[in-house]
């Protein structure tokens, strides 16, 4: 056996847009709408409804700490209209977590932002900032008993999506799903290659701010532990490439790891790994272990992920607050989470400072514009909603329970 730290948090993760369901009043659920390309949320599989069977299947599988989003749309659906009876609802998840003994891990902000926000100019808008720590003000009523809280999910992956609408919007170009391959001229797809590659300083600068801001306000309400989670390309440099490196990684991640300096915590988001030459980003090139959405079967990358945040971020204590992969066969899953622990474990070792690991996701969920990729320990039959654990649940919550990893572990 070897053991991870005590105290170390062993859990999943989800984000409300995506299981929720009926999030009318976001402007996720206005572009599903408008977008070809695009499948719709819908009722997604119901969490918002069914969140206790959820949260007792996480726990009763050994798991004990749970990542779960707010969502902004919900609890403020006009501006300055702040609802109770969201915020309650949200208060009896956090609740019945805690009832459970499970940790809750609450993101303010995944993604979405309300239509009324999005109107305004977004995150572009002059009153973002002030708009953002209202919301959270009303966020901070609700987090009593709440250990660690995100401010942010991704905010450089919202950055590269507001990078390439700018580009798209100077061309005369549309936008698609960020998960679905732009169809159209030569010039449109290169557009959309740049969202996968590119994210402006200035708006990481922006999101830094927005993110203190908030920070400062979480600690001041509560007892809470408060960071925000950034998604981790793992990139390296092929022959040639060092210096295009530098600059797509400054822009798409470093920004953000400078900007957790001074947090509790910072979220490590990690999947896969990519190479970047001298013209940027290699595309995945065909294997057959690739994943549903087309990156390359890489639990390293994990591993590789944590050792650049501590590094950039001099080092801030780290959650992996998202690692998974897109597979329909749970026997790669378990395979995959197997090897990403274990080179996690190394990164312990090395007296690299890890709190805990949240697996994404607990449930198959909506995939901001697809329902094919599946990264769920638990199926849903979107038709009765019916949960169904995979082997892959029961496995890392054995994990948990022992809080060590074996050499060599059975797959089921």
């Amino acid at each position: 056996m070897t053991t991870f730290p005590d105290g170390f948090l062993w859990g999943a993760a989800t984000a409300g847009h995506q299981i929720e369901g009926n999030n009318v009043n976001s402007d996720w659920w206005a572009r599903e709408q408008m977008m070809p390309g695009m499948e719709l949320s819908g009722d997604a599989v119901d969490s918002y409804h069914r969140y206790e069977e959820d949260i007792r299947l996480l726990a009763s599988a050994g798991l004990t700490s749970y990542r779960f989003s707010l969502e902004w749309s919900r609890i403020e659906p006009v501006r300055g209209h702040f609802s109770k009876a969201e915020l309650a609802h949200y208060r009896r998840m956090i609740e019945f977590c805690l009832e459970l003994g499970v940790t809750p891990v609450v993101t303010l902000q995944h993604f979405t932002t309300p239509q009324w926000f999005a109107a305004l100019g977004g995150w572009d808008s002059p009153e973002a900032e002030e708009l953002f720590c209202a919301f959270t003000e009303q966020a901070c009523t609700i987090l009593d008993g709440v250990e660690w809280v995100v401010t942010m999910n991704e905010p450089n992956m919202q950055a590269a999506i507001m990078t390439a609408m700018r580009h798209l919007s100077a061309s005369g170009g549309s936008w698609t799903s960020p998960t679905v391959e732009a169809d159209g001229d030569q010039e449109q797809k290169q557009t959309h290659s740049d969202f996968l590659t590119y994210a402006d300083p200035e708006i990481g600068r922006m999101f830094t701010r927005i993110h203190h801001a908030a920070r400062e306000i979480v600690r001041a309400r509560t007892s809470a532990n408060v960071g925000w989670t950034i998604a981790a390309g793992a990139l390296t440099a092929a022959p040639g490439g060092e210096e295009k490196l530098l600059q797509i990684r400054h822009g798409k991640e470093d920004v953000y790891w400078e900007g957790s300096r001074g947090d509790d915590f910072v979220g490590v988001q990690a999947y896969s790994t990519q190479q970047v030459d001298a013209n940027g980003l290699v595309a995945h090139p065909p294997h057959p272990d690739n994943t549903l959405v087309g990156t390359a079967y890489r639990p390293d990358s994990l591993a590789m992920a944590v050792r650049h945040a501590w590094e950039v971020s001099e080092h801030t204590p780290i959650v992996i607050t998202e690692n998974g992969i897109a597979t329909a066969d749970d026997a790669q899953r378990i395979r995959y989470t197997r090897e990403a622990l274990e080179g996690l474990l190394g990164t312990i070792a090395d007296g690299i400072d890890v709190r805990g690991y949240l697996h994404w996701s607990l449930l198959d969920n909506f995939e901001w514009g697809h329902w094919e990729p599946t990264f769920g320990l638990i199926a849903v039959d979107r038709d009765t909603f019916v949960r169904t654990p995979k082997p892959s649940l029961s496995w890392v919550g054995r994990v948990a329970q022992r809080n060590a990893l074996e050499t060599v572990e059975a797959v089921a």
